[in-house]
């Protein structure tokens, strides 16, 4: 019934397998991959028209988890899959991105990639492996796809690269965390997080993947030539040679003028103004397709003026040299209110970035397939339409706004302290106010520097730049701190963020099939040297953390006490716990170690809710004087709370050097006074002595009472004494049916029972 084709190797350790012919036989090409106890289904489908006036490639990417594939039932009220997560949307444009270049010119067919996770082991991670599902699925699809391509993810441990390390593995002890999609000829992307590696160890990790990927790119060759479709037959391209000379004989002169215009709006005018000219020319043409071809036409003509004029004598678009970085303005401080700000400037590219300080409450609750987890770090990041001065959509947040976010989090979290040094959590906000190149690169230099304006113990500041590169057959330029233009009609978008120790974040979209080592090397190197420039501008505005947080920022002070204390301090039901934070005012968090968190804006709460704990854990010392309140009034004495959640009993011969006759007479219940540890018994009852403390100052009182002669104990009368209830003797503990209460041996003073011998 099933034509099953299937090929599998040997990758990292695991068998990876590829099947086709199974399930979604109606799709144009479905692959289902395996790796472990991960599988993935990639399902392709092909529109076989396309829309009339269409002139660019719809290509859609969904990539989604299903709980199901570990076990678990999603969380919230609706109990299934809803809105893709962020990690389902980043994994989206980890396979959308290698994938798109590798379509033809002139391809417009649209085309839907769905890949499913069906099953996760917790060791194999989906992403890498819905990657290599999705090429497979498009290289047998009969679609024009110029792939196969591989993917991989490398780690870095003790000087040696990893071959698909699980993330916790990563998360624990890894230094590094880099995804790679390859052609078995060239690296087509690199995403990217590092703990201050070096450049060297960058460049070889990159290629450690791409040796994985030819593998897995073979792999799906031997697949396709199993079962691939036939493939579509397209039209070739029309030779548009002869409009191509009539506009630049027309428009040339303009286009090349405006792009040496230094100003992005005047640039941006200009360049509309040649596009309208040509617009004219073509008008009056009978078949439509001639002028929407013509108006491509002009964007390719821009594209060989900016690329020509850059590889032929180093200009750019605004008159920098290749390898420098337009003029930089930074400050701190620049909203009052916030706990951390900062204003970022680099040209025509500006970002204004927040940082908030938070308590545990704020963390940001993460259910996913590996189970439900909380970070205390978080970055957002804003670009809104006024931004590039256009009208559009505000208030939904993008892919791509998703994406620059994560590449911002992901090369500022490899410098932020623990949270053993510094118990907050963090959001940083970044809003781009005006975006001409590189708008995620001015978040990490803004999200460094408001870290740093906030308090926040950063290891070193963070800085970005991004790379740009104009290939023409051997002859390339790599350009530092492209412009928007540049990025458009150049041939790689390459972001290099790290500290002068090493890169934290690398990533990297090529729009050829034809990058070398030694231009990635290249590029490497001039970025290092563009990201120092940059970390000297920064350290204009702020050169280290400040010391002192800001005053509507919470503080946080940590306990850390013996896990078999902690049930003392949350007490029954929370009784304990819910006390502490109403009487101080102080927030608490205690976690499953017994690491307390104490928060407030108001240090005197905070220090009143400490010395609340401390006292529930700490252990009373004989001879030792506490502060202390009375809670309880009693005959024989008073029961009085001190260390903040210990009870002990002064005596009534225990108030006072002379003789109390009435307890209510010297002391009331809320009564503070100072006491003495006299004795703490096996079970732990402790009496206490308040006539040994100087009540006023708490010092030390020498003892002037005489000590008591000990009488022998005489024989105890029949029925009297003992625990049972004798017909004469009485019962309990006293010595006599009509015994008030125990007495002490030498007088007529009652003792209580619970410091009193059977």
């Amino acid at each position: 019934m099933f034509d099953v084709k299937k090929v599998e190797m040997e990758w990292g350790g695991q068998t990876l397998t590829l099947e086709t012919g199974r399930i979604a036989r109606q799709a144009d090409g479905a692959v289902l991959a395996t790796l472990g106890e991960t599988v993935v289904l990639c399902a392709v489908t092909a529109a076989k028209s396309v829309r009339e006036g269409q002139d660019f490639f719809p290509l859609t990417v969904h990539y989604q988890e299903k709980f199901s594939a570990a076990g678990r039932i999603p969380g919230g009220f609706f109990k299934r899959e809803g809105r893709a997560t962020e990690k389902e949307t980043l994994t989206s444009r980890l396979i959308d991105r290698p994938c798109r270049p590798l379509f033809p010119e002139g391809f417009y067919n649209e085309i839907n990639v769905i890949c499913q996770v069906l099953s996760y082991d917790g060791e194999n991670e989906p992403d890498i492996l819905a990657m290599v599902a999705a090429s497979a699925a498009l290289t047998i699809s009969g679609v024009p796809f110029m792939g196969p391509i591989g993917a991989a993810r490398v780690g870095f441990k003790d000087g040696e690269y990893q071959l698909n390390p699980t993330l916790a593995s990563i998360d624990e002890d890894g230094e590094l965390d880099l995804v790679v999609a390859a052609t078995p000829g060239a690296v087509m992307m690199v995403e990217s997080e590092a703990k201050e590696l070096t450049e060297d160890q960058m460049l070889g990790a990159v290629m450690f993947a791409h040796d994985a990927c030819k593998d897995v790119a073979n792999l799906i060759i031997d697949l396709a030539e199993q079962a691939a479709k036939a493939p579509w037959e397209l039209e070739p391209l029309e030779n548009k040679d002869d409009v191509k000379a009539k506009l630049k004989d027309h428009i040339g002169d303009d286009l090349a003028a405006a792009y040496k215009l230094t100003d992005k709006q005047a640039r941006q005018d200009a360049i509309n103004a040649a596009r309208e000219k040509a617009r004219e020319l073509f008008e009056g043409e009978d078949d439509p397709s001639e002028y929407l071809g013509a108006l491509k036409l002009v964007k390719k003509l821009e594209s060989e003026i900016v690329r020509g004029s850059i590889l032929k004598d180093g200009t750019r678009i605004d008159g920098r040299k290749v390898d420098e970085v337009r003029p930089i303005e930074a400050m701190v401080g620049l909203l009052p209110r916030t706990h951390g700000s900062s204003l970022f400037t680099r040209g025509e590219t500006q970002a204004i970035v927040t940082t908030t300080l938070g308590t545990k409450d704020a963390e940001q609750m993460i259910d996913g397939l590996e189970g439900l987890s909380y970070s205390n770090f978080m970055l957002h990041y804003n670009f809104p339409p006024y931004s590039v001065g256009e009208v559009g959509r505000f208030g939904f947040t993008s892919r791509r706004e998703t994406g620059h976010g994560k590449l911002a989090f992901r090369a500022l979290r490899p410098v932020l302290p623990t949270l053993e040094e510094f118990p907050y959590t963090i959001r940083v906000l970044s809003d781009i106010t005006e975006s001409n190149g590189s708008s995620s690169m001015a978040t990490v230099c803004g999200g460094s520097l408001a870290m740093m304006d906030a308090g926040v113990p950063l290891a070193r500041p963070v800085s970005g730049i991004a790379m740009g590169l104009i290939l023409e057959g051997e002859d390339f330029a790599v350009l530092s701190d492209i412009l928007g233009d540049e990025d458009h009609l150049g041939d790689m978008d390459f972001k290099v963020a790290g500290t002068e120790k090493g890169i934290t974040s690398l990533q990297m979209d090529i729009k050829v099939a034809g990058i070398t080592q030694e231009i990635m090397k290249s590029a490497l190197e001039q970025a290092s040297g563009g990201r120092a420039h940059i970390l000297g501008e920064m350290s204009k505005a702020l050169s280290s953390v400040r010391t002192e947080m800001s005053e509507h920022a919470p503080r946080i002070e940590t306990l850390q006490i013996n896990k078999e204390k902690i049930r003392d301090v949350i007490g029954t039901g929370g009784k304990v716990i819910r006390e502490i934070v109403a009487e101080t005012g102080a927030k608490v968090d205690i976690d499953d170690e017994g690491l307390i968190k104490v928060s407030s804006s108001d240090k005197s709460q905070i220090e009143a809710a400490l010395k609340w704990i401390e006292g529930i854990v700490e252990e009373a010392e004989v001879g030792k004087i506490y502060d202390g309140k009375v809670v309880n009034l009693v005959d024989f004495g008073a029961f009085v709370n001190f260390m903040g959640g210990k009870d002990g009993l002064v005596h009534v011969s225990e108030i006072k050097n002379e003789r109390v006759e009435k307890v209510s007479d010297e002391l009331s219940e809320g009564q503070e006074v100072k006491v003495k540890v006299l004795e703490i018994d096996q079970r732990g009852k402790v009496r206490l002595s308040m006539r040994v403390v100087d009540q006023e100052t708490g010092e030390e009182l020498e003892d002037t009472r005489p000590p008591r002669e000990s009488k022998p104990r005489g024989p105890r009368r029949d029925g009297g004494g003992g625990r049972g209830r004798g017909r004469d003797g009485g019962g309990g503990r006293g010595r006599g049916r009509n015994n008030d209460g125990p007495k002490d041996e030498g007088g007529d003073i009652p003792l209580p029972s619970s410091i009193t011998e059977d």
